[in-house]
Protein backbone atom coordinates (compact mmCIF):
# COMPACT_ATOMS: atom_id res chain seq x y z
CA UNK A 1 0.00 0.00 0.00
CA UNK A 2 1.21 3.06 -0.93
CA UNK A 3 0.16 6.68 0.15
CA UNK A 4 1.65 10.27 -0.73
CA UNK A 5 0.20 13.61 0.28
CA UNK A 6 1.19 16.80 2.71
CA UNK A 7 1.86 16.02 6.15
CA UNK A 8 1.04 19.54 7.07
CA UNK A 9 -2.68 18.92 5.49
CA UNK A 10 -2.77 15.14 6.45
CA UNK A 11 -2.36 16.29 10.51
CA UNK A 12 -4.20 19.60 10.18
CA UNK A 13 -7.16 17.87 11.93
CA UNK A 14 -5.33 16.22 15.17
CA UNK A 15 -2.86 19.17 15.85
CA UNK A 16 -0.33 18.09 13.46
CA UNK A 17 -0.29 14.61 14.34
CA UNK A 18 -0.70 12.43 11.05
CA UNK A 19 -0.06 9.11 11.70
CA UNK A 20 -0.93 6.91 14.90
CA UNK A 21 -3.60 4.74 16.65
CA UNK A 22 -5.98 7.17 16.27
CA UNK A 23 -6.29 7.08 12.74
CA UNK A 24 -8.78 4.79 11.14
CA UNK A 25 -7.57 1.04 11.00
CA UNK A 26 -6.94 0.22 7.16
CA UNK A 27 -5.57 3.61 6.65
CA UNK A 28 -1.72 3.23 5.90
CA UNK A 29 -1.17 5.83 8.71
CA UNK A 30 -3.02 3.95 11.55
CA UNK A 31 0.42 2.89 13.70
CA UNK A 32 0.00 1.09 17.15
CA UNK A 33 3.61 1.77 17.59
CA UNK A 34 4.42 5.14 16.14
CA UNK A 35 3.11 8.54 15.96
CA UNK A 36 4.40 11.22 13.79
CA UNK A 37 3.61 14.88 13.85
CA UNK A 38 4.66 17.68 11.38
CA UNK A 39 4.31 21.22 13.05
CA UNK A 40 4.25 24.15 12.43
CA UNK A 41 4.40 26.81 15.03
CA UNK A 42 4.06 30.52 15.36
CA UNK A 43 7.24 32.90 16.86
CA UNK A 44 5.61 32.97 20.08
CA UNK A 45 3.71 30.28 20.44
CA UNK A 46 3.95 28.17 23.55
CA UNK A 47 2.53 25.51 25.52
CA UNK A 48 1.71 27.03 28.85
CA UNK A 49 1.00 23.57 30.65
CA UNK A 50 3.31 21.06 31.55
CA UNK A 51 2.99 18.05 30.30
CA UNK A 52 4.02 14.01 30.66
CA UNK A 53 3.40 10.80 28.86
CA UNK A 54 4.97 7.90 31.13
CA UNK A 55 5.82 4.58 29.38
CA UNK A 56 6.31 6.78 25.89
CA UNK A 57 9.44 8.23 24.33
CA UNK A 58 9.88 11.46 22.30
CA UNK A 59 12.38 12.98 19.64
CA UNK A 60 11.42 16.41 18.33
CA UNK A 61 14.11 17.69 15.20
CA UNK A 62 13.85 21.33 14.04
CA UNK A 63 13.40 21.38 10.30
CA UNK A 64 13.78 25.58 10.60
CA UNK A 65 13.21 28.10 13.17
CA UNK A 66 14.28 28.21 16.81
CA UNK A 67 12.78 26.40 19.30
CA UNK A 68 12.61 25.63 23.11
CA UNK A 69 12.22 22.62 25.21
CA UNK A 70 11.75 23.25 28.58
CA UNK A 71 12.12 20.32 31.53
CA UNK A 72 12.44 20.43 34.78
CA UNK A 73 16.10 19.95 35.26
CA UNK A 74 16.95 20.96 31.44
CA UNK A 75 16.15 23.62 28.71
CA UNK A 76 17.51 22.47 25.24
CA UNK A 77 17.35 25.20 22.25
CA UNK A 78 16.91 23.71 18.58
CA UNK A 79 18.70 26.30 16.94
CA UNK A 80 20.06 24.98 13.63
CA UNK A 81 17.78 23.06 11.30
CA UNK A 82 18.29 19.28 12.53
CA UNK A 83 18.79 19.89 16.03
CA UNK A 84 16.57 17.37 18.41
CA UNK A 85 16.08 16.80 21.85
CA UNK A 86 15.27 12.90 22.97
CA UNK A 87 13.24 12.51 25.98
CA UNK A 88 11.25 9.61 27.88
CA UNK A 89 7.33 10.26 28.77
CA UNK A 90 8.35 10.44 32.51
CA UNK A 91 10.18 14.13 31.63
CA UNK A 92 7.43 16.85 32.09
CA UNK A 93 8.16 19.49 29.54
CA UNK A 94 6.24 21.99 28.08
CA UNK A 95 7.76 24.42 25.16
CA UNK A 96 8.20 27.73 23.26
CA UNK A 97 9.09 29.37 19.24
CA UNK A 98 11.21 31.63 19.67
CA UNK A 99 10.95 32.01 15.81
CA UNK A 100 8.76 30.45 13.98
CA UNK A 101 9.43 27.01 13.52
CA UNK A 102 8.76 23.52 12.01
CA UNK A 103 9.29 20.62 14.32
CA UNK A 104 8.92 16.93 13.00
CA UNK A 105 8.29 15.07 16.64
CA UNK A 106 8.13 11.02 16.80
CA UNK A 107 6.51 9.42 19.37
CA UNK A 108 6.50 5.76 20.34
CA UNK A 109 4.38 3.61 21.05
CA UNK A 110 1.16 5.20 20.34
CA UNK A 111 -0.86 5.64 23.17
CA UNK A 112 -2.99 9.10 22.40
CA UNK A 113 -3.59 12.48 23.78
Amino acid sequence: MIESGNAEQLGAERRGWMLGHFLPEGSPRHSEAVELKWARHAAGECREAWTEKPGVFSISILVRGRFVLEFAERRVELAREGDFAYWSGEERHTWRAVEESVIVTVRWPSVGE
